[in-house]
């Protein structure tokens, strides 16, 4: 829903209302992930997107049918086994869309939902797309980190449950699907609860005010990190060579990052790449990342400056353990040669270790696409 959520809020604001459809669960090699989200106006405009095409026609006729009606649906596409274009999703997966109409007496919570999102504080919405009793549909919790929540399901026990679990789900920052009895019995059928978590976006760190940089700049922020660039020199960190970072600083990467992790502000979500190349920054620097808990962490530079770079941080006391988190030489064999194809090389590596890919060629692999 975030793709969708200032239009959302603008016409939830205006007293209008619209029919939204939200991919709550997703089978195989779906298309786009659970939460995507697709808006109707009774205006007969859309905005968003449940699957890169292949069924937001029905969406959007479902959606014009619940913003008559009131009555929210939870509806299945995937492909039928006599005609791949039957239901309309022909890449061979499933997906569940759950189409709710949304104005400010069936979501009042959620102008609370956009200002913790506007302020990057965590917030998760927890909403019930299937029960035996129709009243319960449509009814959600919405959480906000650490200890705040608004709205109700039906019950103590639903409620207790369920806050649990969204709050747990909120921390590791995952959107899905939950399964309990229709009053929250943890062992049971018959409620579904799709919890949608809004988390600030994770955080790239660029250390080297170099060309690569910039790129890697670029590319991180559409990829939708917020970026940091920091260098020790002045004279190369400025806003005016990095206009797609979030921030540039003027700092030794080594004390920057420390004080930041310090201060909480990196995590497991966090990629870091050390992009100067030149011991006297990049050794510092490492010394701190490879002992945090992030992402990734990649460093730039030839082979043999990544031995000579390994030995002297073994010789800083770092242990193989720690060391085997060091993507270096950074980035996957694509071939590149310029900062851009250099970028999409380094950004290649973060997406396949984060979901687990081979960054092998489609073409020549077989199995999902999406694993």
């Amino acid at each position: 829903m975030r793709d969708v959520l200032d239009e959302l809020y603008r016409r939830w604001q205006a007293g209008e209302s619209v029919g939204l459809g939200t991919v709550v669960s997703t089978f195989r090699s779906a298309p786009r992930p659970a939460g995507a989200a697709m808006l109707v106006g009774t205006d007969g405009t859309a905005s968003g997107s449940v699957s890169g095409g292949c069924v937001e026609g029905a969406v959007y006729e479902l959606a014009n049918e619940v913003l008559g009606d009131g009555e929210p649906v939870l509806q299945r596409y995937g492909v039928s086994d006599d005609d791949a274009f039957a239901v309309g999703l022909t890449c061979g997966g499933i997906l569940d869309v759950y189409v709710e109409k949304i104005d400010s007496g069936t979501f009042p919570e959620l102008s609370r939902v956009v200002e913790s999102v506007r302020t990057e504080e965590p917030v998760a919405v927890a909403t019930v797309v299937r029960h035996p009793n129709p009243r319960w549909l449509g009814r959600r919790l919405v959480v906000v980190w650490p200890d705040r929540v608004a709205g109700g399901l039906g019950s103590e026990r639903a409620d207790a449950a369920v806050l649990d679990d969204a709050r747990g789900m909120l921390n590791s920052g995952r959107t899905g699907s939950l399964q309990y009895g229709p009053d929250g019995q943890r062992r049971g059928e018959g409620m579904s609860v799709f919890v949608n978590s809004f988390e600030p976006p994770p955080r790239m760190l660029v250390f080297g005010a170099i060309d690569f940089a910039s790129a890697m700049a670029k590319l991180g922020s559409f990829l939708g990190y917020r970026v940091t660039v920091c260098d020790a020199r002045p004279i190369f960190a400025t806003n005016t060579r990095f206009p797609d970072a979030d921030e540039v600083v003027v700092d030794w990467p080594h004390r920057y990052l420390k004080a930041e992790a310090d201060a909480g502000r990196v995590d497991n979500r966090t990629v870091v790449a050390v992009l100067t190349h030149d011991p006297k920054f990049d050794v510092p620097v490492l010394e701190v990342a490879l002992r945090l808990e992030l992402a990734y962490v990649g460093a730039m530079g030839s082979r043999r400056t990544h031995d000579d770079r390994l030995k002297r941080l073994r010789e800083a006391g770092l242990t193989e353990t720690e060391l085997d988190r060091l993507a270096s030489p950074i980035g996957l064999d694509l071939g590149a040669r310029t900062p851009e194809e250099t970028a999409v090389s380094i950004a290649a590596e973060m997406i396949a270790l984060q979901w687990g890919g081979q960054g092998l060629r489609l073409a020549e692999v077989s199995g999902p696409i999406h694993s």
